[in-house]
Parts: structure tokens; C-alpha cells; sequence
């Protein structure tokens, strides 16, 4: 089954751009031009991909983002005339995976698009684990377990979400708000603050990391947040 990807800007020209280059490779591609239109389609065809525009007519490309955000880790690359560095580092603060800024080449948003898919799929297994590094961590999604060179260790159930929720999308970038809102879903409570994430991720080094001061598995992206750096094993890929 090919994979649906969602188009969200108000031009009409590089909608049909995107989308005959998009269809072109076999995805099969929605479309929206506008914020609320959007979220609606999003909700009802559950795309596995976004290309979000910034400027929309109603509201902004980033509230779009950040509703999106609360419920779905959907993939999300974001079009924009600004070039600033803090206009991309705000996207990628408030969850985006990408950012391509106008005028671009859509072969480059193609190619963009292909690898994010990839790399976001490459730890997905059928029977629920996420395997990295050769098997060096391995993250047990149905039993619940992480196992670092085969043996067993012991997390604390937020270690255990914070680290499981950042694998499964290699080299995203959350900061801190994303990783309390990620330890707080399926009902479980947690009373904290945006720094206690530093608490818990330093506690969580010690246990995985063999050099906690240089670690390869939690990344600090400074003036943002975390990403994980584990390299997803090839045979864990769906394709």
C-alpha cells in the first residue's frame, strides 16, 4: 500500500506541482488550502506525511502544527518564504521534521520526503520492536522492555516512554514541552515541569549510554530539545 501524503498551501500552483511530482513516485496525495481544511483531512485520511505551508489564509501553518502535534507524530515538512534561522528553529521546536523554504525544487521536496518516510519507518518491526546500532539497544514495544546488549535493564516508566517515543522517529527533534506531553499520554499522570525532562534524561544516559558525557543514543540539539541518534538496523525496515 502506497503511502498518503497530505498537501496543505493556499497556492494552487504548487499544490499541483507537488502533487503530479508526488503521484509520479506513487503516493497518494491530498490535498488542502487552508488550516482548518487541513486538520479535518488529516483527522479523516490519516496521512502518513505532511507538507505543510506556513502562510495559510485563516490560520497560521503553526498552530496547524501544533494541533497536529497533540495527536499524531505524523511526519511533517513545512514550506515557507522565510529564510531566518529562527523561523526554522521554531518549526522544528514546535514539531516540525523539515524545512524547505520558497522558491524550492520539488524533486528536493520528493527526495526530502522519501527520506524522512524511510527513516521514520526503518525501526518499525511486526512483531513490536525497534532493534538499533546492530541489536546493541533493542526496545520491546509489547513486553514493554529495553535490552542493551542483549541483558535486560532496569528504567522507570517515564525513562521507558521518553526513550520509546523518541525512537520510533529517529533524528526528530522534541523539546522538552513534546517530550512532557509524550509522558503523560495513555493516562498516565505526571506531575512535572519542562526541566525535570533534563532530570530524567540525564538518569536515562547513565543507563544506555557507554559514554554518558558523549552519548550516540540521546542527543542534546541545543536551544531546542533531544532527538535519538540510534541507527534503525536495515531489517527493520517495512519495505
Amino acid at each position: 500500500m502506497s503511502h498518503k501524503i497530505l498537501l496543505v498551501d493556499d497556492e494552487r500552483m504548487i499544490i499541483e506541482v507537488l502533487e503530479a511530482y508526488l503521484q509520479k513516485e506513487g503516493y497518494q496525495v491530498f490535498c488542502a488550502d487552508n488550516g482548518l481544511d487541513a486538520l479535518r483531512k488529516a483527522d479523516s485520511v490519516k496521512p502518513d506525511f505532511i507538507v505543510l505551508d506556513l502562510m495559510l489564509p485563516d490560520i497560521s501553518g503553526e498552530e496547524v502544527c501544533r494541533l497536529l502535534r497533540k495527536e499524531s507524530d505524523v511526519p511533517i515538512m513545512m514550506l515557507t518564504a522565510k529564510s531566518g534561522e529562527d523561523e526554522r528553529i521554531n518549526g522544528i521546536v514546535i514539531g516540525a521534521d523539515d524545512y524547505v523554504t520558497k522558491p524550492f525544487s520539488p524533486k528536493e521536496v520528493v527526495v526530502r520526503t522519501q527520506a524522512i518516510l524511510r527513516r521514520t519507518r526503518m525501526g518499525e518491526q511486526a512483531d513490536g520492536q525497534l532493534s538499533f546500532n546492530s541489536k546493541e539497544l533493542v526496545i520491546d514495544l509489547l513486553k514493554k522492555e529495553i535490552l542493551l546488549n542483549g541483558h535486560g535493564i532496569s528504567v522507570t516508566p517515564i525513562e521507558y516512554r521518553l526513550l520509546s517515543n523518541m525512537a520510533k522517529y529517529p533524528g526528530r527533534v522534541y523539546s522538552r514541552m513534546d517530550l512532557l506531553d509524550k509522558i503523560q499520554e495513555d493516562g498516565f499522570s505526571y506531575e512535572g515541569y519542562e526541566r525535570s525532562i533534563d532530570t530524567h534524561i540525564k538518569n536515562l544516559r547513565k543507563k544506555i549510554e557507554t559514554d554518558a558525557r558523549d552519548p550516540k543514543y540521546i542527543l542534546t540539539v541545543f536551544g531546542m530539545g533531544y532527538k535519538f541518534g540510534g541507527v534503525p538496523d536495515a531489517k527493520n525496515a517495512a519495505f
